[in-house]
């Protein structure tokens, strides 16, 4: 087995990560150090970015509208934070920054204000972020490819069945997979889309808080993003694209800052990026994830992504070792991807494995079909007419169990001994299974400890504990 090695851009200071040393406790009564796999769900926030925080709610006041001094304050530091994020994916300079919620929010705003008539095209794999909100436009899925070149022949093909312009095409893909980690080959896409008259949508949810990403290098229209993935969990995201489209129509939602002027009869809507931000903003979230941006973009996300190439590589080789480890990926396995791994130990279910990586070893990973469905089921071969059932059966207001399967994922934080942690836990549960007892909830029809001596921590807030729900978030 290869050396553990700590890696030099993750270990630096300026990408330390709160909670990084928390210890959890376990079933046993024991204590230890939490190995967080789960980034690719929700990632904890930089240091950096819960100092700038805390520096900002002394001066937080409204923007935009306010004459105080903290108004003047806050209104520059949420515009600051619009200029990070414009750099940190090199938007084109009159391309809009608007400040949304997270990235499922960012494409239903672009879905509500495609020009009438729009045909849009997706891929069947996508997260449902970038598949649901198409359903109301006249979508046109293409199946999930087999490698990049048959996307690529693919959405080649299925642009020019589409009427010729000057009716409007918009061809919405994901950066990375959140199942499979596959990087898409964007700058290509990108290229096609143009080339046939499309304007070309990216959910970077995935790739950017992994690689470096260039919108007017690889012709992007359209990005959206996420904070909490992307170390600043403040509850912001991106929107950034071009304006002609984003300005047509009425804004995505209707309220105060939207607007120039109002009267009972009529209303004159403002120019961009207010047109679609009304309300008061989340300036806490857009600081957060424009101090975020440029703390990565000065760590270099070149270097980020090589460093995780290398680790995820490292995870492939361990995890791959250990009897029962089945790995699901659709292209192959030297295409790039960011670092996260799917799979399935044996027979064992998905979601009894993550209890007891949880509850005996202080390990978070996630399970679930991570918001693909339709991937997911490709994935692990399950045909029409089981789908059929599982539809109706969801239907009829049952918990039954999806098939699905469990995921860790590396980020800022991830080192090869947590991979270690990892492979020595699965080889340990494949080989002696459970060592506590574990029972099916019956209002969610997974399995959880039973019982569970795990108290709470002490936090000062209120707790209330709420049943793990199908809802997954990624």
């Amino acid at each position: 087995m290869t050396a553990t090695r700590e890696p030099s851009v993750h270990g630096s200071d300026a990408l330390r990560l709160m909670g990084a040393d928390i210890e959890v406790p376990l079933v046993s009564g024991e204590r230890r150090r939490y190995v967080n796999l789960d980034y690719a769900a929700s990632a904890p926030a930089l240091q950096r970015v819960r100092d700038a925080v805390g520096d900002l709610l002394d001066w937080y006041s409204s923007v935009h509208r306010g004459a105080g001094f903290k108004s003047r304050a806050s209104t520059a530091a949420y515009e600051g934070a619009r200029e990070s994020i414009r750099r940190f994916v090199n938007a084109r300079p009159d391309d809009a920054v608007i400040i949304t919620r997270n990235t499922t929010d960012s494409i239903n705003l672009l879905a509500g204000t495609l020009p009438e008539g729009t045909h849009v095209v997706a891929f069947a794999g996508e997260h449902h972020a970038n598949l649901l909100p198409w359903q109301r436009c006249g979508v046109r899925y293409i199946a999930v490819p087999e490698t990049p070149a048959e996307a690529l022949e693919r959405l080649e093909a299925t642009l020019r069945e589409l009427p010729a312009c000057p009716d409007p095409h918009l061809v919405a893909v994901t950066g990375a997979s959140n199942v499979t980690g596959d990087i898409w080959p964007i700058a290509e896409m990108g290229r096609i889309a143009h080339d046939n008259g499309a304007r070309l949508l990216v959910d970077a949810a995935q790739l950017a808080p992994h690689a470096p990403i260039d919108m007017q290098r690889d012709g992007i229209d359209f990005l959206a993003f996420s904070g909490h993935k992307l170390y600043a969990p403040y509850g912001a995201g991106a929107l950034i694209g071009e304006r002609d489209w984003l300005s047509a129509g009425d804004p995505f939602l209707r309220g105060g800052g939207a607007v120039k002027v109002v009267t009972i009869d009529e209303t004159v809507w403002a120019d961009l990026p207010d047109r679609q931000e009304a309300g008061s903003p989340n300036v806490v979230g857009a600081v957060a994830l424009g101090v975020a941006c440029d703390t990565l973009a000065e760590a270099g996300m070149d270097a980020i992504a090589a460093e995780e190439a290398d680790l995820v590589a490292y995870a492939r080789e361990r995890l791959g070792e250990v009897d029962g480890f089945e790995h699901y990926r659709v292209w192959p396995s030297d295409h790039p991807r960011v670092g996260l791994l799917t799979f399935n130990l044996g027979a064992m279910p998905y979601d009894l494995l993550a209890a007891v990586l949880s509850a005996e070893h202080g390990i978070g990973i996630r399970h679930g079909c991570f918001c693909a469905h339709p991937l997911m089921m490709r994935l692990l071969r399950v045909d029409d007419a089981e789908a059929r059932r599982l539809i109706d059966e969801a239907r009829a207001g049952s918990h039954e169990r999806l098939p699905g399967a469990a995921r860790m994922s590396l980020g800022l934080g991830s080192t090869r001994a947590e991979v270690d942690a990892l492979a020595d836990a699965l080889r340990a549960i494949a080989a002696d299974g459970p060592q506590w007892t574990y029972a099916v909830n019956p209002a969610t029809d997974q399995y959880e400890p039973d019982p569970d001596p795990r108290p709470l921590p002490s936090l000062p807030m209120r707790l209330v504990e709420h049943p793990h729900a199908h809802g997954e978030s990624a």
